[in-house]
């Protein structure tokens, strides 16, 4: 068994404590703890970190709980913890926050951030070079946050860790057939299938993640879940240096409550942002140094994937079965369409997918998902099933043409907050993965050999993933012309042009701009839920897991807090009501019987849908507390 963190000497421990002991005096003395063997020097330092923790419990994927004094005792290569100072006003502490000195920081738990942590390591010990790596996750567990279809390709794990099979990696079912539908309102078209699945596996992503953190763990990675990456940090000259953790314990008014813990600075002289699609600080980082502009400059366009995974009847259950649909119940000017995966276990993996550039403001991806699951070719394998776990989360569709230039100064962006999807394949985990990969051995490079983290750029441009992004790079946006227009366009570019067209399509209008006025679109009515196939949202989210503090500062921030009443709702009657897979706003009356945006926060399923499609872009979803949000197992 590995921990997370290996201590090292008892000396260096007792140095390490010994620094602190007189700052954090007084703060020990209000917050008194009972001796324990491992904070005997300092219990306030423990006190700070540990014993004042959230309502949250932090467990690594081998099943120890974290322990945040390792964050204060670290004495591995580079990892110190610096300026540690308390000053005290009456009888409340006042405490900066601390800081820890990484070769290298990565934002996100994903598999683009631990591949990109495993391949660093690896570079390490092949070298015989001591670099220091941590992983900030803000999920309560490696995994907690990972939802996918998934129909895995194995190219970059074959690439990162070739023995996976003798490893006992979770990856056991084999796709073993791949079917095709358009869908009508009664009926089902078989095609051609364009996916090559042949070799290809039906595998939950959240239990692949937690696999790789366990590897990545041996390694000698350093992984904290639980802690949010909330700010960019910059030195003098505009280099980020690393990133800082939200502070801890908030109450909603900005006081502090009892638990209350200050984040913590995690420098590193290279950082990787791998937050995922939509990133928080990766669009920051993309609009402070115009990486769009500077990359492939188109905008990035999204989709909206909704799932739920099915335990079904054994004689309904064919292991490795792979479905996509196109069509009902969307309309022909809606890109979108569902994936039906087989996977272990009587498990079926079911989602829906509706690209956010549809023009209705009355859809609702939710509802559309549970109309979905009542059409004859999908209800008769579910009918009998029971749901086992509900989640959602947007996706990157902007492909070849959406790149940024992923190299700012002091880091790079990889994985899906780049945008490396390749969406006619439906797949990003392996281009996400590969992508870590480059920008680990660019960084090593930096670190070892004095390179420049320019070369992510170089690598990636000779990489399969440009390749195969290239050829994919029409598929998309042929669907701008409808749906029909689309299949022909998408079938001359698979079967005859097969992704060498001289010409490169551009995607229509950003996502919230494609919302036409609630006057121009006809009402959508959705039946009600049946608590058979089709379910309710609270229903739903009680599978999700998911769960915040309800006393902390918002994490969703309207720009604009009368943009909701004044255009919002008399324009486009209230959209974000309906986009939202988790009934995080909806608009209640006041007193006057007047309606107001109210934001239940606490429903959140981090999909960033708000912040993507709000016509006005008024929504800004921030991270909250580390450790809240879903809970995935098995999605």
């Amino acid at each position: 068994m590995h921990r997370f963190i290996s201590l090292s000497s008892k000396s260096k421990l007792k140095s390490s404590q010994k620094r602190f002991s007189t700052c954090y005096s007084t703060y020990n003395s209000i917050n008194p703890r009972p001796n324990s063997p491992l904070t005997q020097t300092n219990n306030a330092l423990y006190d700070k970190l540990s014993y004042k923790r959230p309502r949250f419990s932090f467990v690594f994927s081998s099943g120890f709980p974290l322990n945040p004094l390792k964050i204060a005792t670290s004495t591995r290569a580079g990892g110190e913890f610096l300026n540690g100072r308390s000053f005290c006003s009456g009888a409340e502490a006042v405490i900066s926050r601390e800081s820890m000195n990484y070769d290298v920081v990565i934002v996100g738990a994903g598999p683009a951030g631990l591949s990109a942590a495993i391949r660093f390591k690896q570079l390490c010990h092949e070298k015989n070079v001591d670099l220091s790596v941590c992983v900030v996750e803000k999920g309560a567990q490696v995994g907690a946050h990972i939802l996918s279809g998934n129909v895995f390709e194995p190219r970059a794990l074959d690439e990162l860790l070739p023995q996976w099979k003798q490893e006992d990696a979770p990856i056991h079912v084999p796709v073993t057939s791949d079917k095709f539908l358009l869908l009508t309102k009664n009926h089902a078209l078989p095609l051609p299938s364009p996916f090559n699945n042949k070799g290809n596996y039906v595998i939950s992503l959240s239990e692949l993640v937690r696999w790789l953190g366990v590897k990545a763990e041996e390694l000698g990675v350093e992984i904290y879940p639980g802690f949010a990456a909330s700010e960019v940090l910059y030195d003098v000259d505009d280099k980020v240096i690393g990133v800082a953790t939200n502070d801890m314990g908030v109450a909603k008014d900005g006081t502090r409550k009892d638990n209350f813990q200050p984040g913590v600075e995690l420098k590193g002289k290279v950082t990787l942002l791998a937050e995922g699609c939509r990133g928080s600080l990766s669009e920051n980082v993309i609009s402070k140094y115009n990486l769009r502009d500077k990359g492939q400059g188109q905008h990035q366009t999204y989709a909206l994937g909704i799932k739920e995974v099915w335990e079904v009847s054994g004689d309904k259950h064919y292991p490795g079965l792979v479905l996509h649909t196109l069509g009902w119940p969307l309309d022909h000017k809606t890109y979108g369409g569902s994936f039906l995966y087989h996977m272990k276990d009587r498990q079926v993996a079911i989602g829906f997918v509706v690209a956010l550039n549809y023009q209705n403001p009355f859809l609702n991806p939710y509802e559309e998902f549970q109309k979905f699951k009542h059409h004859p070719a999908i209800r008769n394998l579910l009918e009998r099933g029971t749901v086992l776990q509900y989640g959602a989360r947007t996706l990157n569709e902007g492909g070849y043409q959406s790149i940024p230039y992923p190299v700012f100064p002091g880091g790079a962006i990889i994985g899906c907050s780049a945008g490396f999807l390749n969406v006619p394949k439906i797949k990003g985990t392996h281009t996400a993965m590969k992508s870590g990969m480059v920008a680990a051995e660019t960084a090593f490079g930096v670190l070892h050999e004095g390179f420049s983290m320019e070369a992510y750029w170089e690598k990636l441009i000779n990489s399969w993933i440009w390749r195969e992004l290239h050829a994919a790079r029409n598929f998309r946006p042929a669907f701008e012309y409808g749906l029909i227009p689309g299949l022909v366009l998408s079938a001359l570019e698979h079967y005859v042009m097969k992704g060498r067209s001289p010409w490169t399509l551009k995607h229509g209008k950003p996502d919230h701009e494609a919302t036409k006025e609630a006057r121009l679109c006809p009402r959508i009515e959705y039946p009600k839920p049946d608590g058979v196939l089709s379910f309710d949202v609270p229903t739903s989210l009680y599978r999700s897991n998911t769960n915040h503090d309800h006393d902390q500062p918002a994490h969703l921030r309207l720009r604009d807090p009368q943009i909701p009443e004044l255009v919002n709702l008399p324009i486009y009657d209230g959209p974000e009501s309906r986009y939202c897979p988790a009934h995080v706003y909806e608009y209640m009356p006041d007193e006057k019987g007047q309606l107001k945006l109210q934001i239940n926060a606490q429903n959140c399923l981090h999909c960033k849908a708000c912040d993507i499609k709000d016509p006005k872009q008024n929504i800004q979803w921030t991270v909250p507390e580390g450790g809240g949000g879903p809970g995935y197992s098995i999605m």
